[in-house]
């Protein structure tokens, strides 16, 4: 998981709330929350792999599926933020 997270071609997406994010993400993470991701299918297309997470990796587990629904592949739930963030190289 370590490499994809730190592919160059790699979407971070952090699916949390918008206040949430403001708290602190993974490095060159967006954020799309998780009930707006149906609405901005565009913004994930063109990444050889895409990483979601979110506080405890269930809204990305949920995100992970309903961008696999929309055709997706290479789609990872990274779990936390805080885990996406520790495998981030510094």
């Amino acid at each position: 998981m370590k490499e994809i997270i730190n592919s160059t071609n790699t979407l971070l997406v952090d699916v949390r709330t918008p206040a949430e994010f403001a708290e602190g993400s993974a490095n060159g993470a967006i954020n799309i929350p998780l009930d707006r991701i149906p609405d901005e299918l565009e913004k994930f297309k063109n990444y050889e792999n895409i990483v979601v997470f979110c506080r405890s990796g269930n809204r990305s587990s949920h995100a992970k599926d309903i961008l696999e629904r929309n055709g997706f592949q290479n789609v990872y739930n990274g779990g936390t933020w805080l885990e996406v963030a520790s495998m981030q190289n510094r």
